[in-house]
């Protein structure tokens, strides 16, 4: 009886679900502007509002590992590659009217169909999935690096090949102009060309 009474009921919310709640209503807010503003700079700084939230949210549920993984990697790397990527291609700082989706009727009903689907199958997946409290924290460092050194050694080291691929691919890219092909090497040439007749 003692126990029982100071169990709270299985629907009373802990101060821990409400501040779960909360962030998660700010991060799908921060996610709906993100789509929807018309600024690309505007929608690289909400996404990172949206990515932060991600992150405190893995926090809440004691995944620490996966939470500073999702600083890191997404907060830290993506978004900033975003930012650099607005700024060397010269995109409008300003409102863009390109960024004006036409069909956001169609593109609302495909969001919303392919998040039905998604919780659906994850309720369903872990429907009676029960979690160990008294043993190791799922998310925790250990409990992570054992599983991905021990069961995912492959498909980690496939996606660092991968992403090495990437990097080579984006040096390359990134150093064409130098036989002539880019935008000042062909002016250099003419330049050299002009120099060479006078």
């Amino acid at each position: 009886m003692t126990l029982a009474a100071g169990h709270p009921g299985f629907l009373s919310p802990t101060g821990v679900e409400i501040v779960f709640l909360l962030v998660g209503l700010v991060t799908l807010g921060a996610a709906i502007v993100t789509v929807t503003t018309r600024q690309l700079v505007h929608a690289a700084l909400w996404l990172v509002a949206a990515l932060g939230g991600v992150a405190v949210e893995y926090l809440l549920l004691t995944a620490e590992f996966i939470a500073w993984v999702q600083v890191l990697i997404y907060v830290g790397s993506v978004v900033v590659l975003l930012l650099f990527g607005l700024m060397l291609t010269r995109a409008p700082i300003g409102r863009s009217p390109d960024a004006d989706a036409t069909r956001r009727w169609p593109a609302l009903v495909v969001a919303l169909a392919a998040a039905g689907t998604l919780v659906t199958v994850v309720v369903d997946a872990f429907r009676s999935t029960w979690v160990e409290v008294d043993g190791a924290v799922a998310g925790a460092s250990k409990v992570t690096g054992v599983a991905l050194f021990r069961h995912w050694v492959l498909p980690f080291e496939a996606l660092s090949v991968l992403l090495l691929a990437a990097l080579v691919g984006a040096i390359v890219l990134s150093r064409r102009s130098g036989d002539g092909a880019g935008p000042t090497g062909g002016r250099r040439a003419d330049e050299r060309g002009g120099k060479g007749r006078s």
